[in-house]
C-alpha cells in the first residue's frame, strides 16, 4: 500500500517592521508563539512556527524587519533577515497596503534582486482597512519594480484569504517529509516564548528608547515546591541605563507587577498550568553594542561573532 505524499518545505516571511508577520503566524496556527507590537523591531530573532495538515508541513521564518541598523544588535539582525532568504524553499514579502510605497520598500525589492533561484509571493496585507478600487494601484506599483510569482491580499489579523495564501504555499512546495512531529507549533524551547511573552508586556506598556533596550533572560522554569502543578518562572529584565530600570520597575513597583500580570496571563494560557512570575531589573550599560552580552542573551551563535 502507498503512503500518502507530503509536501514540506521552509517560508521566509519578510517585510519592513510593523507589516504584520508575527500577527500572521498567530493567525495561521492558530495560537500565539509570536509577539505582537505596535514598535519598530519587535522581532530579533528568525521564529520557527510549524504548520502541519493533512498536505504536508510548512516551516515558517519570521525574519526581523528589515531596517537600517544602528547597533550590532541591529547588524545582527538585518544580517539575519538576508542569510535567511538563501536558504528557504519559497519567500513572502508582507506589505502593509495602508502605507504607501516608499524607500524602505525599494530597499527591501534591491535585496530580492539578488535572490535569484527562490520564488518570491507579494502578500499585501491589511487589506480589511482599503477598498477594492483603492487595491489595485498598490498592485500595480509594485508590479513595476518586481516579477513576483504571486500577488496575495490578506488580512492577517481578520484572516481573510490565509486559507488560500496556504494552499498556494503548498503548490510551489516540493514532495518531502515532516520535519518536525504534527503537533509541534515552534522548535523554540518553553523559556524562550515565555522571555519573548514578558519582553511583549514591556513593548506594549512602555514607550519611547525603553522598549528597544529591554532584553529578557528566563533564568528558571520549574514546579513549584509546595504546588507542583504550579509553574515558577524566574527572569531578568536587562536595561542599559538606570534611569530605565526606574520606569521598568515604576512608582511603588506598579510598572514592573503590572508586566508580570500581563505575562502571567498568556503564560498560562502558553503552558496550561499555573504561573508564579519573579521578575528583576538589571542594568547592563550599552548591551546592544556588546557582543559578549549579545551571545549571552541569545542573538550570537559561536560562528557570528
Amino acid at each position: 500500500m502507498n503512503q500518502r505524499k507530503t509536501k514540506s518545505g521552509f517560508v521566509a516571511i519578510i517585510g519592513r517592521p510593523n507589516v504584520g508577520k508575527s500577527t500572521l503566524l498567530n493567525q495561521v496556527l492558530g495560537q500565539k508563539i509570536a509577539i505582537m507590537s505596535d514598535k519598530p523591531q519587535t522581532t530579533r530573532n528568525k521564529i520557527r512556527a510549524i504548520y502541519t495538515n493533512e498536505q504536508g508541513q510548512i516551516i515558517f521564518i519570521d525574519t526581523p524587519g528589515i531596517h537600517k541598523p544602528k547597533s550590532k544588535l541591529g547588524k545582527y539582525m538585518m544580517n539575519l533577515t538576508l542569510t535567511t532568504l538563501q536558504e528557504v524553499d519559497l519567500i513572502l514579502y508582507l506589505t502593509d497596503v495602508t502605507e504607501k510605497f516608499g524607500p524602505g520598500e525599494q530597499f527591501i525589492i534591491d535585496q530580492l534582486k539578488s535572490v535569484t533561484k527562490t520564488p518570491v509571493y507579494l502578500i499585501l496585507n491589511k487589506i480589511d482597512l482599503v477598498t477594492p478600487e483603492e487595491l489595485l494601484p498598490i498592485i500595480d506599483q509594485y508590479r513595476k519594480y518586481y516579477d513576483f510569482t504571486e500577488i496575495i491580499p490578506i488580512s492577517a489579523l481578520k484572516g481573510n484569504n490565509v486559507s488560500t495564501l496556504l494552499e498556494q504555499i503548498y503548490k510551489i512546495l516540493p514532495e518531502g517529509p515532516l520535519y518536525y512531529p504534527s503537533d509541534q507549533v515552534t522548535e523554540h524551547p518553553e523559556q524562550f516564548v515565555v522571555a519573548e511573552l514578558i519582553r511583549e508586556k514591556i513593548l506594549n506598556l512602555t514607550r519611547e528608547e525603553v522598549p528597544h533596550s529591554i532584553a529578557v533572560v528566563v533564568e528558571s522554569m520549574k514546579p513549584g515546591e509546595e504546588n507542583p502543578n504550579t509553574v515558577v518562572i524566574q527572569a531578568v529584565i536587562y536595561v542599559e541605563r538606570a534611569s530605565q530600570k526606574g520606569i521598568i520597575i515604576g512608582k511603588n513597583g506598579r510598572m514592573l507587577k503590572e508586566i508580570g500580570r500581563q505575562a502571567r496571563l498568556d503564560i498560562e494560557r502558553l503552558l496550561g498550568s499555573k504561573v508564579f512570575i519573579e521578575l528583576w531589573v538589571k542594568v547592563k550599560e550599552d548591551w546592544r553594542n556588546r557582543e559578549h552580552l549579545l551571545k549571552d542573551f541569545g542573538f550570537f551563535e559561536e560562528e557570528d561573532i
